[in-house]
C-alpha cells in the first residue's frame, strides 16, 4: 500500500511515535492502563484551563458524533428544550441526533459562509422561555469557518442556559478557556488537533451538571453519567475500551506538550493555513470563507474559473504524489477542501501547492 499524508480535518497524519504506541497490547483491567486513562483525563482538563473541582473529563468509545450524541441524549431532559445553532453539516447532524432521541428542539440556521449572530440567539431565547440548552459547533469543517462561541456563550449564560460546544476540530489547535468562556460541555475527538487516531471522543463537562444528568440518558452505551461514574473510581471504562487508541492518544498528548502546548500548535496550524491560502491564491483559487472568519484547521476553495477537471482527477493526481485532500461539502458551489492539521508542516504545504500547480498546467495543456 502506497503511503501518503492526509491534508484532511481528521483522521490525520500522525507521528511515528504515536503509531508505535499501538504496537503494544494492553489489558483493560490492568492498573497501569487505568492510570493512563486517568492521566489523559487530567491533561485534558489542563488544556481546557479548568479545575477538577469544577469540571470533569469523560472518555467515550466511538467517533466524535458518539460524544455529541452522548451529551445531547444524556443532559437534555424530557422537560428541557434544546436550541441548535447550525451553519454547516455538523450543526445539522445535531438536529438529526435530537430527532432520533426525541429531544424537544428548535434550530437557528445560518448560511454556511456566515457566523451565527449572537444577538439573534439572544432574541430567540427571549422569545422562547422554554429553551434550557444551546448547542453549536466551533469549527465547522463543512466550510472551514470558525464560529464566535465566546459571544454566543455570553448570551446563553445571560439567559441561564446550558451551553454545549462541539469543538471537534478545534480543541487542541485553538485555545479555548472553557470555564472563562461559559462553556458547560465541550466535546472533541482523539483524531483531531491532539493528533491521535480514531476510536474515542471525550467530553469536558461541568461536574455538577454531569452529576445532575443521572437517570436522564436515552441510551445505555452513551449514558454520560454512568460512563463518568465508573471512570471516576479508578479509570476503568464501563465497556471494552479501544486500548491501542488510548495508548496512542496518551503519547500524542505528550508530544503536544513537547511542541509547546496549544499556543505552539495553533501557530503551526495558522502558518500552514496562511501559506496555503497565499499559494493557492497565486493559482487563482479563492477561499469560500472570508479572512475574518477563516479558521486555521481546514480551508474550502472554489474551483478556478473554467476548470476543466473533476475532483476525482485532481485527487488521484495529488494522491499519487504523496498527499490526500478532501472533496467539497458546500452544496451551492463547486469546491474542494484542504486541511492543515496533524503532522503537517510548511514544507508539506509548499509541496502540495507545487503538485497542484503542475496538475493545473497538465490540464491546461502547458505540460
Amino acid at each position: 500500500m502506497k503511503n501518503y499524508k492526509l491534508l484532511t480535518p481528521g483522521p490525520l497524519t500522525t507521528s511515528e511515535r504515536v503509531k508505535k504506541e499501538m504496537m503494544f497490547d494492553h489489558c483493560t483491567w490492568d492498573d497501569e492502563y487505568k492510570q493512563i486513562t486517568q492521566k489523559i483525563r487530567k491533561q485534558l482538563l489542563e488544556l481546557a484551563h479548568v479545575s477538577e473541582d469544577e469540571y470533569t473529563a469523560v472518555l467515550m468509545q466511538g467517533s466524535g458524533t458518539f460524544g455529541v450524541e452522548s451529551v445531547l441524549s444524556s443532559v437534555v431532559g424530557k422537560k428541557d428544550k434544546l436550541l441548535i445553532i447550525s451553519n454547516g453539516a455538523y450543526g445539522e447532524r445535531m438536529e438529526d441526533i435530537a430527532r432520533h432521541n426525541g429531544i424537544s428542539y428548535s434550530i437557528y440556521r445560518e448560511h454556511y459562509n456566515k457566523v451565527p449572530d449572537a444577538q439573534k440567539i439572544k432574541a430567540w431565547m427571549q422569545a422562547d422561555k422554554g429553551i434550557t440548552h444551546v448547542a453549536m459547533v466551533h469549527g465547522e469543517t463543512t466550510s472551514g469557518i470558525l464560529n464566535d462561541i465566546k459571544a454566543v456563550a455570553d448570551v446563553v449564560k445571560a439567559g441561564d442556559g446550558v451551553f454545549i460546544v462541539d469543538a471537534m476540530s478545534t480543541f487542541g489547535g485553538v485555545d479555548i478557556p472553557v470555564q472563562d468562556w461559559g462553556i458547560d460541555f465541550l466535546i472533541s475527538s482523539a483524531n483531531k488537533c491532539i493528533q491521535g487516531v480514531p476510536g474515542f471522543s471525550f467530553i469536558i463537562g461541568r461536574r455538577d451538571l454531569v452529576i445532575e444528568s443521572v437517570g436522564k440518558a436515552r441510551s445505555l452505551s452513551l449514558d454520560l453519567y454512568d460512563q463518568w461514574k465508573t471512570m471516576e473510581v479508578d479509570g476503568k471504562w464501563r465497556f471494552t475500551s479501544p486500548t491501542h487508541v488510548v495508548l496512542a492518544f496518551s503519547k500524542a498528548l505528550d508530544e503536544m506538550l513537547e511542541e509547546g502546548g496549544i499556543p505552539a500548535r495553533y501557530r503551526r496550524y495558522r502558518k500552514n493555513n496562511r501559506l496555503l491560502i497565499e499559494k493557492m491564491g497565486e493559482m487563482g483559487m479563492k477561499t469560500y470563507i472570508d479572512g475574518n472568519h477563516q479558521g486555521p484547521i481546514i480551508t474550502t476553495f472554489f474551483y478556478p474559473e473554467n476548470a476543466g477537471f473533476t475532483f476525482a482527477e485532481m485527487y488521484q493526481y495529488i494522491k499519487d504524489r504523496g498527499y490526500a485532500i478532501y472533496p467539497g461539502k458546500v452544496t451551492e458551489a463547486d469546491t474542494f477542501r484542504i486541511g492543515n492539521i496533524g503532522e503537517i508542516y510548511p514544507e508539506d504545504i509548499k509541496k502540495l501547492c507545487d503538485i497542484m500547480k503542475e496538475f493545473l498546467e497538465v490540464k491546461n495543456g502547458q505540460i
